[in-house]
């Protein structure tokens, strides 16, 4: 799920319905149906709020809808099982993580081709840009790993590998990504681990890790970013930390599996 940039319209992925649908936040209700694609995995939007990048996990393909016209414009072949969705702040690249081919597909917004691809570890699911668009994080929930790219050159970084004691390697499972725009701090959901690693980006170190509910998934900040929620899939529930503190202070019940979370200022 996400916004659009004035907050007005919230885009909410429906897989089963082979559409993403779009609620108006001030009524509630549903006011447009999109067409996505078959099985419709994780989208980005673009950064005019015109141009939605949507995976299609079942036919390997990443589907641009218009908003504006609620029509497909291109469809663009990917690797094997595409997942996870982001696009640079400047629009420039857009990128989807492949399960299966272990890779990145870095698309171009202008032509819609497919330029490049970076291989990084085993079933790659989320990518984040930091908020200069100089850096793309992607988790790799079976490698266990989160590797960071240099977008201009397009090759890795650095790679972040977790250890939490008491818990088994092969419980350790990254997909959520979440960095401040300050630069300090990146949380990565670590799935049936049920912890949040706290990574200090200066200091390319993990500082802390946060126990939350069972099977976290994703994670949003709030707008001042003092607040970072998580989705914690089996337990049902919302975990709050607070982020100056790096203390988790509240768990919300919601209903079953909650998957994503995107918050309104």
């Amino acid at each position: 799920i996400t916004f659009n940039r004035d907050y007005s319209k919230l885009y909410i992925c429906a897989s089963d319905s082979d559409a993403v649908q779009v609620l108006d936040v001030a009524t509630g209700e549903v006011v447009a149906n999109l067409p996505s694609g078959e099985d419709p995995e994780q989208f980005a939007l673009h950064p005019n709020d015109r141009f939605l990048y949507i995976s299609n996990e079942n036919n390997a393909i990443v589907t641009v809808a218009d908003i504006e016209a609620q029509e497909v414009i291109s469809q663009i072949e990917v690797g094997l099982e595409p997942e996870g969705m982001a696009v640079s702040p400047d629009g420039k690249w857009v990128v989807n993580t492949s399960e299966t081919s272990n890779m990145l597909h870095w698309i171009d917004s202008t032509s819609h081709e497919l330029v490049d691809n970076t291989l990084i570890d085993q079933r790659p699911r989320h990518v984040e840009f930091s908020e200069d668009g100089s850096q793309l994080w992607a988790s790799s929930e079976i490698g266990g790993t989160v590797t960071v790219i240099d977008v201009g050159k397009r090759t890795v970084q650095h790679v972040y590998r977790f250890s939490i004691p008491g818990i088994h390697r092969d419980r350790v499972q990254p997909v959520g990504i979440q960095l401040t725009r300050d630069g300090r701090y990146a949380f990565v959901a670590l799935g049936p681990a049920n912890h949040i690693a706290v990574i200090d980006i200066a200091k390319k170190k993990v500082v802390k890790y946060l126990l939350v509910g069972h099977r976290v998934w994703h994670l949003a900040l709030n707008n001042n970013e003092q607040l970072l929620l998580s989705t914690n899939g089996v337990s049902g529930d919302v975990s709050v930390i607070n982020v100056p503190e790096l203390k988790v202070i509240k768990s919300i019940k919601v209903g079953r599996y909650p998957w994503g979370v995107a918050i309104k200022p």
